[in-house]
């Protein structure tokens, strides 16, 4: 029983006189309040004190949402030996949910976040045991540019104590980095190293967080400088204050990130001269069993290899006619293959300005989430920016792709596209990444997913990757449902993005 609720039925019946009739039914309301709760409530209890234990060892997860509190300026364990106490803590709860939930009488909603959860758990005992075999350091994951993208984007700013705790990260990210580069190291020395091709975008990244001041005299800040500046300027606090955490996190890049980066940079160099040159986890000496994993974990399938491969096949297909299709529409005289170099080296398909790419997703997006209430009952509350990919990761960073907003409101959903180089971003394929990445796509779904309370934590923060790529593909095609896609470029553009899906 609640100590709470023993104190209160004490008073109840030691301290006060009452009558026969009251008696009897406070008497009856006590051992109501003895009765034990119903499996639905403890199930979701039992998932809530789960997710509480695990947030206390991920000081990343609480920023992403939202939560600030005593280790906000810490970055959390990322050794070896906390993954797999992480594993061991994740399949222990498994082994509590079993032994409390496998018989009861659950409502269908709980009994989907319990088997929810086992195939959550099974997916991670799947992936533990290959948990070697991934690269700590590469051109999309890669913590050389992850961790400064975190500060800058994630770790928000809006008191001193809040500063204060970014300074305490700059500080901090030297040890953090050190023990990633120890893991990358024991995986090299296993033959685990990305293909040589990788290593120019992995120097590139991490060159470029420190380079301009303080690091050096180019005459530009450099990114996580200028972000904390920036960040520390817009706070209502003295000047006085202002100049001594803007000092502290000038000797925290200087002293910790700096050199952390110039050991990365080290390793990297070391590590090129005998890196493979050929692609694929072939090489790995159980890559055929990693490979299998891989696939169930994306998929949610037991399809093999031969049978994705065909699905793919037969995809393609049918997208090569419907893209001939398209091509007789706009009466071009030629073949699939010569259509998609004209397209490629056509100045017209291609924006001038990331301006004008940015001005024209945001119409778009625009034009879109106007005709949403048509066909959705349920609409994100949260806001929606687009944004393009920081300079200091362009070169290595994916097309597009997108992020969560934070349930509490403080950090909106953000539609990123990479302006790197903008003949990689046509204008044809433009509708389309809008509404993969942002609405009807991953804003939408994924919103809406965070924003749904009563559900599990794992349910509003976690996924499956056919569910959520799945609902892109998905929106996609919904638009051209909805009336969009009205120039038949456009539409071609959105055929060979799911062309691009058909052969990966």
């Amino acid at each position: 029983m609640d100590r709470r609720l023993f104190l209160s039925t004490a008073l109840a019946f030691g301290c006060v006189a009452v009558t026969p009739a009251i008696a009897q039914s406070a008497a009856g309301a006590a051992a109501d309040s003895m009765m034990p709760p119903p499996p639905d409530a403890r199930l979701a209890d039992f998932f809530e004190a789960y997710d509480e234990a695990e947030l206390a060892f991920s000081p990343l997860s609480k920023a992403y949402r939202g939560i600030r509190d005593e280790d906000y300026g810490e970055w959390g364990d990322f050794s070896d030996a906390d993954a797999v106490a992480g594993h061991e803590r994740h399949q222990a709860a498994l082994a509590e949910m079993r032994a409390n939930f496998a018989d009861a009488e659950l409502s269908a909603d709980s009994r989907l976040s319990y088997t929810l959860f086992e195939r959550m758990a099974d997916r991670s005992s799947r992936a533990f045991e290959f948990r070697h075999n991934d690269y700590v350091f590469d051109q999309m994951n890669g913590a050389q540019s992850g961790l400064p993208a975190f500060l800058i984007n994630i770790h928000r700013v809006s008191a001193k104590d809040d500063a204060e705790a970014y300074v305490s990260r700059l500080a901090l990210l030297g040890p953090a980095m050190d023990q990633l580069i120890a893991e990358a190291e024991t995986r090299a020395e296993n033959g685990v190293m990305p293909p040589d091709w990788v290593y120019p975008y992995v120097l590139s990244d991490t060159r470029n967080v420190i380079t301009g001041a303080p690091f050096d005299d180019s005459g530009e800040d450099a990114p996580l400088w200028a972000d904390l500046q920036e960040k520390v300027n817009a706070l209502e606090i003295s000047d006085e204050e202002k100049a001594d955490l803007i000092a502290r996190g000038r000797t925290a890049l200087l002293e910790s990130v700096g050199p952390a980066y110039e050991r990365l940079i080290a390793m990297f160099e070391a590590q090129q001269p005998n890196a493979p040159t050929d692609d694929g986890i072939w090489r790995f000496e159980d890559g055929a069993e990693y490979y299998a994993e891989r696939l169930r974990n994306y998929t949610t399938t037991d399809y093999s290899a031969e049978q994705i491969h065909q699905i793919g096949l037969d995809n393609v297909e049918r997208i090569h006619g419907q893209m001939r299709a398209i091509m007789e529409q706009v009466e071009y005289d030629g073949t699939l293959q010569e259509f998609f170099e004209y397209l490629r080296t056509n100045d017209d398909m291609f924006f001038d300005t990331r301006e004008e790419y940015l001005a024209e997703a945001n119409t778009v997006i625009d034009a879109m989430r106007e005709r949403l209430p048509e066909y959705f009952g349920t609409l994100p509350q949260s806001d929606l920016i687009v944004k393009a990919v920081e300079e200091f990761r362009e070169q290595s960073a994916g097309k597009a792709f997108y992020n969560s907003p934070a349930p509490d409101g403080s950090r909106p959903g953000t539609y990123y596209v990479n302006l790197y180089n903008l003949r990689d971003m046509s204008k044809t394929e433009l509708e389309a990444l809008a509404y993969h990445e942002a609405v009807p796509g991953h804003h939408l779904q994924r919103a809406i997913q965070t924003e749904t309370e009563g559900l599990p934590a794992f349910r509003r923060f976690g996924g499956f990757t056919a569910y959520t790529e799945g609902w892109g593909l998905y929106a996609e095609e919904l638009g051209k449902d909805m009336g969009f896609y009205t120039d038949p470029y456009s539409d071609f553009g959105r055929l060979g993005m799911e062309l691009w899906r058909a052969c990966r």
